[in-house]
């Protein structure tokens, strides 16, 4: 059954660490070498990126290349931006990512970023089967393990989850939170086969997958800086009242602004979702 109540105008105080009005969640996607492909075997080309051209029957350099350059160019320029601002981040990964490229993952452990489950490939789970579901997110949990060297806590499906997506995760037992919601600007509890999970929302919006999709509303760095600022900006007036968190799905552009107005503000707490999960449950059990 669908909540569109929530918190309402009472939303509880998360007392986020240093009194911050706004904690930050950076969140990098590692997709790459995850995504459809004929030269993987898969019966299609994934057609969602800049270019949207749909190519049948052979594979698609053009589409690959650009994937590929996030695990040999834009990894390094994004995680040492954040290494100098001194910023954590989630690294939302699907595990076949991870397996392709474990040196990345290896990377973001050593630099204190939080290595979090974004399903086996890039691919909705809306219609899975359950076995088949089950299955996906178990590869998942073992591959990020295996690279990582420790489990992880979080999750996120591509797009719509299944209507058996967040039972499972309850099930696996390993969990603290799911992503895998839009509907506040802080986290809060469901139950689930009996048991109270927690649930971290992501936004769409503080996003800069707007560069490539639907109306393409950046064009510019600026144009995310400007548009994510005056979000946070927003949440910092209420966040004096009611405490908000703010979820930024970015990869390099406009880094140096967002972080640098954010920090001039104060009051702020950059945290990994995990860190978020783990202060949300101190404080809810207190």
């Amino acid at each position: 059954m669908r909540d569109l109540k929530g918190y309402g105008r009472t939303p509880p105080n998360p007392r986020w660490p240093g009194s911050a009005r706004v904690a930050v969640s950076f969140v990098i996607n590692f997709e790459e070498g995850a995504e459809m492909s004929l030269s993987a075997g898969d019966p299609f080309n994934e057609k969602v990126y800049e270019v949207t051209d749909e190519v049948v029957g052979v594979p698609d350099r053009c589409m690959e290349s650009h994937f590929e350059y996030g695990t040999k160019v834009a990894w390094w320029r994004i995680a040492d931006t954040l290494e100098r601002l001194g910023v954590p981040a989630t690294v939302s990964t699907c595990g076949r990512a991870a397996e392709l490229s474990p040196w990345l993952i290896e990377d973001a452990v050593k630099r204190g970023h939080e290595i979090a489950c974004h399903g086996w490939r890039w691919e909705k789970h809306a219609h899975m089967e359950e076995a088949q579901e089950r299955e996906a997110i178990a590869k998942t949990v073992r591959v990020l393990t295996a690279i990582a060297g420790h489990r992880p806590v979080g999750w996120h499906t591509r797009s719509t989850p299944s209507p058996n997506t967040r039972r499972l995760l309850v099930e696996e037992g390993g969990f603290l939170y799911d992503s895998d919601d839009y509907s506040d600007e802080l986290p809060f509890h469901v139950e689930v086969a009996g048991r109270k999970h927690l649930v971290i929302p992501y936004s769409f919006d503080t996003n800069d997958m707007h560069y490539h999709q639907g109306f393409h509303r950046f064009v510019t760095a600026r144009d995310f800086a400007d548009y994510t600022t005056d979000a946070f900006d927003t949440l910092w007036a209420e966040g004096e009242r009611t405490p908000k968190m703010m979820s930024i799905g970015c990869r390099i552009s406009a880094l140096d602004r967002i972080v640098g107005h954010m920090k001039q503000k104060g009051a702020v707490w950059f945290a990994t979702r995990r860190q978020i999960a783990e202060h949300w449950l101190s404080v809810s059990a207190a």
